[in-house]
């Protein structure tokens, strides 16, 4: 299905895929499935003072910009390169080509939000900096290798999530000066950082905070959402200092709680656009 999804939708004009996309995702929202229903139960944590109507409004929406972007990400290879330039704008991106100007290397740290895609081609596209990433292995194994060669298509290195050797790499990567980006709000392995997040206990990926420590490089939060615009808009966000004093541990907890702040402060200024389909705080994922 993704397959032929990606076959199709990449030849329709653009406002057929933005039409197209919602139509799925009204459907969707209206079956009330499983990932709907989580999606709004992770969204009234988000906005808790959310009556059912606006809960419901706003998993309408989020639904609708799920969709988006798999619209946008089934089309984007075939964006021309100034279509890829002029359809992301980030607030904030000196902090970004300070750090890559300071030759330390650079951590680029986001949650599921918007379209994480479009945001990289764009880093590789508009600034051309290429870079590494790290994708979750999927079942079957044709998706995961679909899903790399669309990645690596746009400009990107992919990496298997897991193990020390993928970790080695991205260390390397940046003690040489380079950029890393990693999609880091969700915690794959289950031995993540415990974090606070909208009030609840949640876990977080260690990596992002220790890379920075064991190599210097800067780590800057991203936060990503739509508009009514054809734009994805953007923030990077102020570096995340590494703790003067403190075990690895203690700096590590410091740290990854200041990303999660920030990722927090977007999510609750775009909650729509946080793309949460899952089980996300430990509370529900121990209820299971």
């Amino acid at each position: 299905m993704y397959g032929l999804g990606w076959a199709a939708v990449k030849r329709l004009p653009e406002p057929a895929a933005a039409a197209l996309g919602r139509r799925i995702a009204d459907t969707a929202w209206r079956r009330d499935g499983k990932g709907v229903r989580r999606l709004t139960s992770n969204l009234a944590r988000v906005v808790p003072d959310a009556g059912p109507e606006r809960l419901a409004a706003l998993s309408r929406a989020g639904m609708r910009s799920y969709m988006r972007y798999w619209m946008e990400s089934f089309r984007l290879p075939a964006w021309s390169r100034q279509r890829v330039r002029d359809g992301f704008h980030p607030q904030d991106v000196h902090f970004l080509k300070d750090g890559l100007a300071g030759d330390t290397g650079v951590i680029l740290a986001l949650p599921h939000m918007g379209n994480w895609d479009l945001a990289g081609a764009w880093v590789t596209t508009k600034l051309g900096v290429p870079f590494t990433t790290v994708q979750e292995r999927l079942k079957p194994e044709s998706l995961y290798d679909r899903f790399v060669a669309y990645r690596e298509s746009l400009g990107m290195e992919v990496l298997a999530h897991g193990g020390a050797s993928a970790f080695g790499i991205l260390a390397r990567r940046l003690r040489s000066g380079g950029l890393v980006c990693l999609v880091a709000d969700r915690d794959l392995s289950a031995t993540g950082v415990e974090v606070d997040f909208f009030g609840s206990a949640a876990r977080m990926p260690a990596g992002p905070a220790l890379l920075a420590q064991q190599t210097g490089a800067l780590l800057l939060p991203v936060t990503l959402w739509y508009d009514d615009s054809p734009v994805l808009q953007g923030k990077v966000h102020a570096p995340v200092e590494v703790p003067a004093t403190g075990t690895r541990a203690e700096k590590t907890a410091v740290m990854t709680q200041a990303m999660a702040d920030d990722f927090a402060a977007g999510i609750a200024e775009h909650p729509e656009d946080w793309h949460m389909l899952q089980r996300f705080w430990l509370a529900d994922l121990e209820s299971r």
